[in-house]
């Protein structure tokens, strides 16, 4: 079964769109993020207009407090204020607190049911940053969950309940209106706060978690693309090298470019925090952009690019010794504006997520002057599943090179990811009784 491949309802990534080491940026995948270098894109991948989210479940007004002490910023956030988190253990409205059950589709259209169990005692805690996903009409957005937070939150994190305690704030993002405004040249959209904001709302979130719910706990740090920017950030100022470093079990940047010497595993962006080559080391770093095989990273592509004698990370959550992976555990999205995507033939999809057993495989690999995570389709037009699950950036009626596959980042080896942040965790817990 052939499947028309489509742009996403998630935000995409761009990268610094200021000066200095700030990172802003935005996405229009799944629910995206940030990198340090932005891509060249076509206003014709851009999303049109977007249908106004449609109301979940209201939120209590979060509450911006203080003087900032941040230059640029005007207001603080208040992050012992419930509602200004996405997810957290105990509050209502949590994000992540949704149905994750999955529809696994063999290659011979026989279906069964994965259902999706959390752990409220799991032994570590997730940090967890956002990609580019608001749909607020100004600059920065506010600290209201819409429907792009609660889905991308459900898209990229919430499977990680299995394993550890998730905390994720919101924050006052670099808009996806304002991002589209940026890339196509066409109107500003209304200037609400500046960049700085994002940044402070993201450093006091981390300090707040720190102070108060820690309490001594491993966490893994995690982001996509915008959030990703914001969390290299973070991690290169605050963490690495310095105390808090013996908290961190691992961090994940999913959709952005961290860089390393090449041949070898430390330096680079971080100087003290080793790329992950095995699911039971910790401490450590897991980094990946996707690409089809078909459609390889375009020269200019700045996701997995090296630069200059460092070389772009890429850990294959499926494979982190090397090597390629022939069925990473994928899990693709039933919801939001993937609603009523068909996988197989004469039959729909009832629960949130769907798993494709042998459809992809995936590969790091070095190409030209990228490293990246490659997806091969292993498809058979004759069955009656679908031949491509995949979601491409689109451009002019095909796929975009610049930006690959993107949207799919956290959903190609999600299943292997929170496997290896399951081993992780047994490791800490071990190490520190």
């Amino acid at each position: 079964m052939t499947r028309t491949m489509m742009a996403s309802a998630i935000a995409l990534a761009t990268g610094v769109l200021a000066t200095g080491c700030s990172y802003f940026g935005g996405d229009h995948s799944r629910g995206a993020p940030q990198i340090p270098i932005a891509p060249t894109v076509s206003a014709a991948l851009l999303p049109q207009t977007p249908n106004p989210p449609t109301a979940v479940a209201p939120a209590p007004t979060p509450v911006a407090t203080t003087p900032s002490a941040t230059a640029g910023s005007s207001s603080r956030t208040d992050y012992s204020v419930p509602a200004n988190w996405l997810c957290k253990p105990g509050t209502t409205n949590n994000a992540c607190d949704v149905n994750l059950d999955a529809t696994v589709i063999n290659a011979d259209g026989s279906t069964s049911i994965e259902k999706f169990a959390p752990n409220p005692n799991a032994p570590i805690d997730c940090f967890y940053v956002y990609p580019t996903v608001s749909l607020d009409p100004f600059t920065q957005s506010d600290l209201i969950p819409g429907e792009e937070e609660l889905n991308v939150a459900k898209a990229q994190l919430a499977r990680f309940g299995s394993q550890c305690r998730i905390f994720a704030p919101m924050y006052r993002q670099f808009s996806l209106g304002a991002l589209r405004a940026r890339m196509s040249g066409g109107g500003e959209v209304p200037v609400r706060g500046t960049p700085a904001d994002a940044a402070a709302d993201v450093d006091d979130a981390w300090a707040w978690y720190l102070a108060n719910e820690n309490k001594g706990r491993g966490v893994v740090i995690l982001g996509h693309s915008q959030g990703s920017g914001q969390i290299t950030r973070l991690i290169a100022s605050k963490i690495d090298g310095k105390p808090d470093q013996a908290k961190l079990v691992s961090a994940i940047i999913l959709g952005s470019t961290i860089q390393v010497p090449k041949n070898a595993d430390v330096g680079g962006t971080f100087k003290n925090i080793p790329v992950c080559k095995s699911p039971s080391q910790t401490g450590c770093v897991i980094s990946f952009s996707t690409y089809r095989d078909t459609v390889p990273p375009s020269d200019t592509a700045s996701f997995g690019i090296n630069r200059g004698e460092t070389e772009a990370v890429c850990t294959n959550p499926a494979a982190l010794g090397g090597g390629k992976a022939d069925d990473p555990k994928s899990y693709w999205t039933v919801f939001g504006r993937d609603a009523g995507r068909k996988f197989v033939d004469g039959k729909d999809i009832s629960t949130p997520f769907a798993a494709t057993p042998g459809l992809v495989t995936a590969e790091c690999v070095r190409k030209k002057n990228h490293h990246y995570l490659e997806v091969q389709i292993n498809a058979n037009p004759n069955d009656p599943r679908t031949d491509d699950p995949l979601t491409d950036v689109m451009a002019q009626g095909k796929p975009d090179p610049g930006w690959g596959l993107h949207l799919n980042d956290a959903n190609v080896a999600m299943g292997n990811l929170v496997d290896v942040v399951g081993r992780q965790a047994a490791v800490w817990k071990m190490a520190h009784p």
